[in-house]
Order: structure tokens, then sequence, then C-alpha cells
């Protein structure tokens, strides 16, 4: 039996990185997966215009491939009429969701903060903090009728203040501004959503990586100069799957309004990093680290 058995998950952004990773993970544990992104087929790209590799069907053709079962929708998390329509036509097909993973992002509010536009600033809101929300209020409301889900939100270290002086360049040199700004608001957003609902008994919780994943979006936004900084981790994407998987498994009486470090929360609750087909663990996994920490004053 897998842990996901006879449950629905809609996961957004899942076209390629960590939303993908987390679509094959859930259906190895027996879930039928809506992947939705804004890529259908073929190359998509980031909000910034630049091609990358991955589109729903791949995602969903690897799931079904596997054994799982798993079905594509495009949805633009950043556009208001792509949500109502993926979200009305998801509920008449399946009546509802067990789980939503709102795992779409972007940080295209790069720049420092003297060149940052109402366009940008109102496309990064859109997509990591209006987008969320209306989803929310499109399928928990089948949740709470049911008396049963579980609501993930995907956020970001960028959301804690940076740590200084002296500040590191990844904040000196502009860009995470926005980003960080909205993150922050998802995860006051997955708090008091998590209030709200816990008489209903559905869980919402807030997942970040500890640190980088390096995924096709990551090299998109330009991190690349900063890989070789003092106290650059990466870690693997199946950390994030795992920890997803985790934390749409919990008792929601129990663990809720959360927001939580994937191997860090993995490592504190005992649990091991499987493999996305769920068939086997990690092995001799340590985090890719740019340099040692500098030794503090």
């Amino acid at each position: 039996m897998g842990a996901l058995d006879g449950k629905i998950a809609l996961i957004t952004g899942a076209s390629r990185g960590i939303g993908a990773a987390i679509a094959q993970r859930f259906g190895a544990e027996g879930a039928t997966v809506i992947v939705t992104a804004r890529t259908l087929s073929g190359m998509g790209n980031d909000y910034g215009g630049q091609d990358l590799a991955g589109s729903v069907e791949e995602v969903v053709e690897a799931i079904n491939s596997a054994g799982g079962s798993a079905f594509g929708w495009r949805c633009d998390v950043g556009d208001t009429h792509s949500r109502a329509t993926m979200a009305s036509e998801v509920l008449e097909r399946f009546g509802g969701v067990d789980i939503l993973v709102n795992n779409a992002t972007t940080a295209a509010g790069s720049g420092t903060y003297d060149t940052l536009t109402a366009d940008q600033y109102g496309q990064v809101f859109e997509v990591n903090v209006h987008g969320p929300l209306d989803l929310i209020q499109r399928f928990a409301p089948v949740m709470a009728k049911r008396d049963r889900g579980w609501i993930l939100n995907l956020t970001s270290k960028a959301a804690e203040h940076p740590a200084g002086p002296p500040f590191s360049p990844l904040f000196t040199a502009g860009g995470m501004i926005l980003y960080g700004a909205a993150k922050a608001a998802l995860n006051r957003l997955t708090s008091g959503l998590a209030a709200e609902l816990s008489t209903a008994n559905v869980a919402v919780n807030a997942l970040a990586p500890f640190s980088v994943v390096w995924t096709p979006g990551a090299a998109a936004s330009g991190l690349e100069k900063y890989r070789s900084l003092p106290m650059w981790i990466e870690e693997p994407v199946e950390s994030m799957a795992e920890a997803a998987l985790a934390l749409c498994t919990v008792d929601p009486s129990l663990f809720t309004g959360r927001c939580v470090y994937s191997t860090p929360y993995l490592e504190k609750t005992g649990r091991r990093i499987r493999t996305l087909d769920g068939q086997g663990f990690l092995e001799n996994w340590k985090p890719a680290i740019g340099s040692e920490p500098p030794t503090p004053p």
C-alpha cells in the first residue's frame, strides 16, 4: 500500500524541477496526480522569457510509465483566468482534491530597489501570494466539507531577514527584495490559513529548501555566479520531494501552521530520503558546499 493510495493531489509549477519531483514521488506512493504548469508540451520558459526544458506532458508520461496515474492541465498561476479555468475543470472532473501543493513561483523582481517596476512587483506577488490564495479558496472548501485535506505552500529561506552587516553579495547585489518579501507574506498566509482551517481537519504547512536545489529554474535565475560563495549549500531535489510527502501525510490535528526546512525536518523526524520512484534510498548523500563557512568574529 502506498502512503497516498486513493488520494488526489494537485501540484502547480510541476513541469520541471521541484514540482516535477514532488509529482513523481506522489505518483509512486499511489496518488492520482494532477500536474499543472504553464508549459503543456515542448520547451517552456521562465517568467523572464528564458527557454527551459520540461513540460506537463513529460511529467505525466513519466508517472504513468512508472505505473502511476497522472493527468495534465495547463495553468499559469500568474493569470486569474487560467487559474479559474483549471480549477473549475478539475473540480468538475474529480469533485475536489485531497492535496494541494502550491509550488509555482517566480523571482522576476530582480534588480536593485531603485530599478524595480510596478509590473515586477505585481507579477512576483501575483504568482507567489495571490495565486496560491486563490487556488486555496477554490479547493479548500471541498476539503473542509470532507473534513480532511492537506495544503502545502512552497516557500524559501529568502523570506528570512538577511544577516549582517556585512551582508552577503547574494543580497547586496539586488534581486532578492521582492521575492523574499513575497515568500514572507506566503509564510504568514500559511499560518493564518492553518488557524482558520484547523477545525476542518485541513493541514496547511509551508516547506522550503534549507538552501538551494539546483533546478533549471535556479540556473535561469542567474544564481550561478554565487555558487562559490562561503556557506553556499545545495541539496538534492529528492529531499524536497520526500519532505513534501511527509507534510502531506501528517495528522492535520497535530501538525499544521508550520514552516519547515526540508532536510533538517527529515533529520529531526528520522525520515530517510527516498528516490523519486520510492524504491530505494538516496545513499551517501552529503550537501554540496561552496566553501567552508567563515569563522564568526
